[in-house]
């Protein structure tokens, strides 16, 4: 594993006060459901979620190198951490004790709720050291929290500023123009603004197509059949990016369509729709029949049905380009509304960045090879897909947590979206209506976890987990992953899980070791 149990300090912890800060902005971005089995608050999700949109702004894109702990005031002179290579007051944090954890967390972990197959780690994000185990080196199947990840794979190898194209070149023949799928997962018909903070537009892609299109007529290079009349094209569509089975192996699925490098909308039958909703049969076909019929309405006369085929080898040609939000966006997104196809889409990046094809075992591939280079031990952890939806990923309680942990380094500023994209309890994502009931709400009893839990769910038949980030009582970041399997009664299993983080978010935990 990536952490230690013996070390000096190397991570920054992020304080309470700004939790609570991200977790009030996070409120109003409601998200789906987990991993493509849970039934509960499809509705709401549903017309609460309305996809990647909301502008990254400079702290979302890429945090600051060390987010101050809370009841650590900093020594006089001393540098902002970050700059200084250290963290300010860090020592002046109690650490929880190995036996302050145990009696803290032991008991909870008997529930009956949570199967006969638990697990669960908790380490310092100051120090990486492991404070807290429980089977933790034990491999089990993940669900969505295998999400964070390919977070940190992808950010690892591509970094939080890169934007996925998507493209139109000339083809090969005169007359012939090219949709070049780049494997934005968040491209959409439904918007054409030019707002660089918005997800990538085919519609905005078709004006601009046209409008070189009826340039190149103009200037009399164009071979379009033009004559001073509409351009005339024929319309191709290149998926050539991602290779192998585009179906996921769990099958047709109302959660996931089939990964292609050519989308809009997600492949939804109905644009409109969010999270859970069916999906069409060939994504690309669908998204190219859309970009011809938005060319026809700029005024270019698309002759036939698109058809598949391949850009002209050299990138040559290019009349027109968008580009997907920043990866940081895209991850948060990804994390916060556990979006299967966006996760799957990053994976195969992650692939393609890394030398690998891009498909399911090119992505599992690199996702695995980039966290090993990050410093992470798998401890023969398997990735078989970017969204957890395949129940042959296989991870242990141990590995997550220090994925997480790893988030938090102050030498990797750019891992800290699969921190910021964490559902926040209490307040937004999949965590919107976890920790406590309405009743238990209502009482407060719920209310000293909400805004200091930051975690990523995971749902499967029979599987429940949940990673993520705390700020203990005295003010100590702690990552956390509980994992059960063999579940019976979810909603009983989420409650218990909800009740292990509040545990840690409600202790110090410091009884003698």
């Amino acid at each position: 594993m990536w952490f230690r149990r013996a070390s000096t300090g190397r991570l920054a912890a992020v304080s309470a006060a700004t939790g609570l800060v991200l977790a009030l902005t996070a409120v109003a971005a409601a998200g789906p459901w987990e991993s493509g089995r849970r039934t509960a608050e499809r509705a709401r999700a549903a017309a609460l979620d309305r996809g990647p949109g909301r502008a990254p702004d400079a702290a979302h894109r890429l945090a600051p190198y060390v987010l101050e702990p809370l009841g650590a005031p900093a020594e006089e002179g001393q540098e902002a951490a970050g700059r200084s290579g250290g963290r300010r007051g860090a020592a002046t944090i109690p650490v929880p004790t190995r036996q302050g954890l145990t009696d803290a967390l032991g008991p909870l972990l008997e529930d009956p709720d949570l199967g006969p197959d638990s697990s669960a780690a908790v380490i310092d994000a100051t120090t990486g050291d492991l404070l807290y185990g429980a089977r933790e080196s034990v491999r089990t199947t993940p669900a969505s929290t295998v999400k964070i990840a390919t977070a940190a794979a992808v950010l690892e190898v591509l970094g939080p500023q890169y934007r996925i194209p998507t493209t139109v070149v000339a083809g090969a023949k005169p007359g012939r123009i090219v949709l070049v799928g780049g494997g934005d997962p968040t491209l959409t018909a439904r918007g054409g603004g030019d707002d660089e903070s918005a997800p990538a537009s085919l519609r905005t892609l078709a004006r601009n197509t046209a409008r070189a299109l009826k340039g190149a007529d103009a200037a009399g290079s164009g071979g379009n059949g033009g004559s001073g009349g509409a351009p005339k094209v024929t319309l191709a569509y290149d998926t050539s990016r991602f290779t192998g089975p585009s179906l996921h192996p769990i099958g047709v699925n109302d959660n996931i369509a089939r990964v292609t490098a050519l989308m809009a909308d997600q492949g939804r039958v109905d644009p409109e729709t969010t999270g859970h909703a069916p999906r069409v049969a060939d994504p690309a076909a669908s998204a190219a029949r859309t970009f011809a019929d938005l060319l026809r309405e700029e005024g270019v006369e698309v002759d036939g049905e698109p058809r598949p085929g391949r850009a002209p080898v050299g990138g040559e040609g290019r009349l027109a380009e968008v580009r997907s939000q920043p990866l940081s966006t895209l991850v948060e997104h990804m994390l916060l509304h556990s979006d299967n196809d966006v996760a799957e889409a990053l994976a195969r990046h992650t692939a393609l960045a890394s030398g690998r094809p891009g498909s399911f075992e090119g992505a599992g591939d690199a996702v695995e090879t980039a966290l090993r280079g990050a410093g992470v031990d798998l401890d023969g952890a398997v990735i078989a897909d970017g969204s957890g939806l395949d129940r042959a990923d296989d991870v242990s309680a141990g590995f997550l947590a220090s994925v997480l942990a790893l988030a938090a380094d102050p030498g990797r500023p750019g891992l800290r979206p699969v921190l910021t994209g964490l559902p926040v309890a209490g307040f937004s994502g999949t965590l919107r209506n976890r920790f406590g009931d309405d009743e238990e709400k209502a009482a407060g009893r719920a209310s000293q976890a909400a805004g200091l839990v930051r975690a990523k769910t995971g749902t499967l038949t029979g599987v429940n987990t949940l990673a993520g980030t705390v700020v203990d009582a005295d003010g100590r970041l702690l990552a956390f992953a509980f994992m059960t399997r063999g579940t019976t009664d979810p909603v009983g299993a989420q409650a218990a899980l909800d009740r292990l983080a509040s545990a840690l978010a409600n202790c110090g935990c410091r009884l003698a070791a």
